[in-house]
């Protein structure tokens, strides 16, 4: 039996996070191509995911963008100007309404719900107020407060412990495959996020047989 919704925050209750890069992409000049090969040559650099540690809260918002215009600028032959990075990339980033609702419909209909995020710590009020966070999920569980990001076990686990509910009784929504596929070998049944018609659908779906062979679809 499903108890437990856990969902993903950006991307599944917000539009696509690939939109908000493509925004800013336009605003800035810097291709995506040229933004993935200044973070691959961080990565090479110091041995570590420059994204993944900004997530974890390891990296301060400040060091990331310092580090990543250094990178382009380098990469690019010419100065690359990011002060308005996360301005940039919030201003493409809106919220998914009939999720939202959806959700706090869940909620009200008994299950014990839960907020599973990849996230920066300097952003939190940023995301928080495109959404009701506190009124729909009992617990939130963000990686730049808690040192790890999906697709590491650890972080379910966290959501897990953090419920109090078998993962068997979870039911997990996420709009990268690979972190549904995680949340499934942690024992979790899944949905793959790809659009809100489709999700809301796959959630009703799982729902209905009590998650019983629900997979990444």
């Amino acid at each position: 039996m499903i108890r437990a919704i856990v969902s993903d925050f950006g991307g599944v209750l917000t539009t696509p996070l690939s939109g908000s890069f493509q925004g800013f992409a336009d605003r800035s000049g810097v291709e995506l191509a040229a933004l993935g090969q200044a973070l691959a040559a961080l990565h090479e650099r110091d041995g570590t995911n420059p994204l993944h540690e900004l997530e974890c809260g390891r990296l301060s918002e400040t060091a990331f963008v310092e580090n990543l215009r250094a990178s382009l600028c380098e990469l690019l032959g010419r100065d690359v100007e990011l002060a308005a990075f996360a301005d940039t990339l919030w201003e493409g980033l809106v919220a998914n309404e009939p999720m939202i609702s959806f959700m706090a419909s869940l909620g009200a209909d008994g299950y014990r719900m839960a907020l599973l995020t990849n996230n920066v710590r300097e952003w939190e009020l940023r995301w928080r107020a495109l959404a009701p966070i506190d009124d729909i999920f009992e617990l939130v569980v963000d990686s730049a407060f808690v040192g790890v990001r999906k697709p590491d076990p650890e972080i379910y686990e966290l959501a897990v412990a953090g419920l109090g509910v078998p993962a068997a009784e979870c039911l997990f929504i996420d709009d990268i495959e690979v972190n549904c596929i995680a949340a499934q070998e942690a024992g979790m049944a899944a949905v793959w996020f790809r659009d809100t018609d489709q999700a809301i659908a796959d959630v009703r779906a799982a729902l209905a047989r009590d998650g019983l062979d629900c997979s990444v679809v």
